[in-house]
């Protein structure tokens, strides 16, 4: 079939197999090219990653497996694909990272379930018993607009408000390119117990505390999860609204796992480098497009300025550039900045203030006629695009594709003949 994006709002409800192809295949050569030098370090020999569809988390899977030969385990929750609707790009990520890394005799495996249930995570452990027996990382990656609770009977859906007072702000119509005003109410106690229940902690601490008695952590075991800040244009939205309190969820959850993991050293041979370890880390990273970023109101508008003003400065990064920033001077180095709640940062040069300053000036300025010269609005739907596998150079999206990908195709139909030649037995 012809498969052409079809966008509902701030989502592309479908997506391209050969795209999707395109995207895990450039970034595994920026890694595979990289300076020795620069190389993610080899710190993680075995890492498991929840939440690995795209954005965050299918970087670092890239970064580790085939910037470090990292033996890798991910989580992630997509729909797959039928012969007449396509899948979501999550799956074809990990389908062709899989494929892979088979082909480099790199181990990496994956499960399609849901993140927040108890089934998932025995499933997992199962896994990696029986695989890799246990792990040295555990990135935590998940974004999700609603979590169900098994043990309560009963969904959490997470919103988008400020706290407090109401917002009205500029923001953008994506699909017209064209200058919008949002008006968003204040949220109610529910909302934000909700959105923390969703976005907060919860679920990453459940995961460790599963993945700690069920004995798969090693001694040296790192966890880690993403998080964004931004600064005074995002704040509003961002950092003073109900992501906010699911991110200062997330800091004080990142605390309680250290105590966790420096609990179960009493019951092991504690060494004296161990003494002081440091076991959860809250990574800080920059303002990209990703499936969540574009759900935000004002992000998008935002992003569009900050990706141009942070190019033509030269300092602009990817989900790839900043994650592996992440593990060479923050997770297995030293030189990264740390903050005063013991942050690590990568989102330094989107914060600087020469480029705070002119985003800002250019956010009061802009309008419907300046738009394209002001911010990198092209750049964004670029960027948007991609994710989901379209607006890639060299693929002609005028040509009937299979949905399954080629290597799945091939599956499909030997799967059928067998059941044929059963149903005739």
């Amino acid at each position: 079939m012809i498969i052409k994006p079809k966008v509902k709002g701030f989502i592309c409800v479908n997506a391209h197999p050969l795209g999707c192809q395109k995207s895990v295949e450039n970034q595994i050569d920026y890694v595979e090219n990289l300076p020795t030098n620069e190389t993610p370090l080899t710190g993680s020999k075995k890492a498991l990653i929840i939440g690995c569809s795209s954005g965050y988390g299918l970087a670092s899977r890239v970064a580790l497996g085939f910037g470090s030969n990292t033996q890798t385990i991910g989580v992630y929750f997509d729909r797959e694909p039928t012969a007449r609707k396509t899948a979501s790009a999550g799956w074809y990520n990990n389908q062709h990272i899989e494929a892979l890394a088979q082909d480099k005799k790199l181990f990496a495996q994956s499960l399609n379930m849901d993140a927040f249930q108890p089934e998932t995570k025995l499933a997992t452990i199962e896994l990696i018993k029986a695989s890799l027996k246990e792990v040295d990382l555990v990135i935590y990656s998940v974004a999700a607009p609603r979590r169900y609770i098994s043990s309560e009977d009963k969904w959490y859906n997470s919103v988008l408000k400020p706290v407090g007072e109401s917002l009205q702000s500029k923001s953008i119509n994506t699909d017209k390119g064209l200058l919008s005003t949002v008006d968003l109410e204040a949220a109610t106690q529910d909302e934000i117990d909700a959105t923390v229940k969703v976005m907060g902690g919860d679920d990453w601490y459940q995961w460790m505390e599963d993945l700690d008695s069920a004995g798969v952590l090693a001694e040296n075991c790192n966890t880690i999860a993403y998080t964004y800040i931004g600064e005074e244009i995002t704040q509003p939205i961002y950092g003073e609204a109900t992501i906010g309190y699911a991110k200062k969820d997330l800091d004080q959850t990142a605390v309680r796992i250290d105590d966790l993991l420096s609990a179960r050293q009493s019951t092991l041979e504690r060494t004296e480098a161990l003494k002081d370890k440091k076991y959860a880390y809250i990574g800080v990273l920059k303002a990209l497009v990703t499936q969540s970023s574009s759900a935000i109101p004002v992000m998008p508008l935002y992003i569009s300025l900050l990706y141009k003003v942070m190019k033509e400065n030269q300092v602009h990064e990817g989900c790839i550039e900043q994650i592996v920033r992440m593990l060479n001077t923050g997770l297995y180095g030293d030189t990264c900045q740390i903050d005063s709640a013991g942050r690590l940062r990568v989102d330094e040069h989107e914060l600087d203030a020469t480029i705070q300053t002119e985003v800002k000036r250019r956010w009061h300025e802009i309008n419907d006629n300046n738009l394209w010269q002001l911010s990198d609005f092209a750049g964004y739907k670029r960027d948007f695009y991609q994710l989901f596998g379209f607006d890639y150079e060299n693929i002609n999206y005028d040509q009937s594709v299979d949905t399954f990908g080629q290597k799945s195709e091939e599956a499909i139909i030997e799967g059928a003949s067998k059941t044929q030649e059963g149903v005739a037995s």
